[in-house]
């Protein structure tokens, strides 16, 4: 058992190629859901197709390891007006992001009040919660709340 203080070494420091770490821990989700009001006119629209989304989130450090969400939802059809929607993801992550919000919001806090360079705040966030976020990404979120330039 390791003391506080102790130091421990990163278990992937060693490893140069990406195919020799732990595969991700996967959680399902679902949103399933039998009926929802269309968008448009507010009727009540029946599920007409299955999608699953798969979304990186802030890794396990029990298990050290990454963690993805696997979620399932539905597309829906409005039966009156025709229109296709799909169930709301936008609690869980914005739309065509593969990250949740919360990586999302860690990444740009470490930014934007800790001031850590970009590569830096990316390196942070894999060794700290095992979640792999490309500097550059990282660079784009910050930019898109105007906190930094």
């Amino acid at each position: 058992m390791y003391a506080p203080g102790e130091y421990l070494p990163d278990v992937t420091e060693e490893i140069t190629r990406v195919e020799d770490l732990r595969k991700p821990k996967i959680k399902k989700y679902s949103r399933n859901y039998k009926k929802r009001k269309c968008p448009l006119c507010g009727h009540l629209s029946y599920r007409d197709n299955t999608f699953t989304r798969k979304l990186h989130d802030i890794g396990d450090l029990k298990a050290n390891r990454p963690c993805d969400l696997l979620v399932a939802y539905l597309q829906h059809r409005c039966s009156k007006c025709g229109k296709h929607f799909n169930a709301d993801l936008s609690d869980l992550a914005d739309h065509h992001c593969q990250y949740t919000r919360r990586v999302v919001q860690l990444a740009v806090r470490h930014v934007v009040e800790d001031g850590l360079p970009y590569r830096v705040a990316s390196w942070h966030l894999w060794r700290d919660h095992r979640v792999f976020v490309p500097w550059a990404t990282i660079q784009n979120w910050a930019e898109a709340t105007g906190e930094k330039s």
